[in-house]
């Protein structure tokens, strides 16, 4: 009997949520603790549709044995629907967004707030953290980019299509004409193109919300703010104030997160947590697999940070 209420309690479906924050129709996926322990706000890559990371986040809550609260963000705009009309959003106005959210939904919880996030969304972690640290007591970058690579022969090209709006827009276009297709031969086309060995939850994210022109348009304009603020150096210095807080974890052969970047954390913040793995990619969530062992990792970090915190 307790080993059925103990599956039970750690094993629950993510729901998905829309809400209103600070005017922006905002897409969640959430799954609740009944009495938590601690609370995880999840912020994507780009583009940041949650969809992508439903195995991640059931996977992560699982592991967490049913303690700990889950919820992802989604960023403005990278929805089903062009709920904001082609506005289009910076990665400033991405994390303005994010902060709103904290002192709208989160403000009045009692337990401790975990950032993690993952690429891009490591960067607007640690920037969130910077922000909340009465609230926020803990930050996990995944696969974190926190820097432009000179070493990376595709950066370059995905940052002049971002930076020209014909390209942009033209490239929006053609995806979006997907859209019309059938639902069987979209799904072929996406299946051959980018998941053959993506999870049935990556392939369904993909045909219900990067089909859409908003969305690619937004991804890539939020793209554009990317590499613009990531000219600059990040903060060492808050990062060696609060190495204690701060976890990283790196995959080999990523681009967005080269090692050059796990050896520059490792030498500018001695002593911080940093792990590398070699059997997963930087699109993680999209596999089953690579959402299990992220999550458990995930999981672990946080199991310490409850003993440490004496819960």
């Amino acid at each position: 009997m307790g080993r059925d209420q103990f599956d039970s309690k750690a094993k629950r479906t993510a729901h998905f949520r829309s809400c209103n924050v600070s005017s922006y129709t905002t897409e969640l996926l959430e799954i609740h603790a009944d009495d938590p322990q601690m609370h995880v706000l999840f912020i994507p890559g780009n583009p940041g549709v949650v969809a992508f990371y439903k195995d991640f986040v059931e996977s992560l809550y699982e592991f967490l044995e049913g303690h700990v609260s889950v919820t992802a963000i989604g960023h403005t705009s990278h929805t089903k629907k062009n709920w904001d009309h082609g506005r289009l959003f910076s990665l400033e106005e991405q994390i303005d967004h994010k902060m709103d959210f904290i002192k709208q939904e989160l403000e009045n919880i009692e337990v401790p707030i975990i950032l993690v996030g993952h690429s891009i969304g490591s960067y607007m972690a640690i920037d969130i953290f910077r922000r909340s640290l009465e609230k926020v007591t803990y930050c996990v970058g995944l696969y974190p980019f926190l820097e432009i690579n000179p070493e990376s022969k595709m950066q370059p090209i995905i940052q002049k299509i971002a930076a020209s709006q014909v390209l942009s827009v033209a490239i929006s276009l053609i995806i979006a004409s997907l859209k019309f297709l059938p639902s069987w031969a979209l799904r072929l086309i996406v299946t051959n193109s980018l998941g053959k060995s993506w999870s049935a939850t990556a392939l369904e994210a993909t045909c219900s919300h990067l089909v859409q022109y908003h969305t690619i348009r937004n991804s890539l304009f939020m793209t554009m703010t990317e590499f613009q603020k990531l000219t600059e150096t990040p903060d060492w210095a808050f990062m060696r104030e609060n190495r204690e807080k701060l976890a990283f974890l790196f995959g080999v052969d990523d681009h967005w997160a080269p090692l050059q970047m796990f050896e520059e954390i490792s030498n500018q913040v001695p002593g911080i947590a940093l792990s590398t793995e070699s059997n997963h990619t930087h699109t993680f969530s999209c596999t089953e697999a690579g959402s299990s062992f992220v999550a458990k990792y995930v999981a672990s970090l946080i199991k310490n940070q409850l003993l440490c915190s004496g819960h």
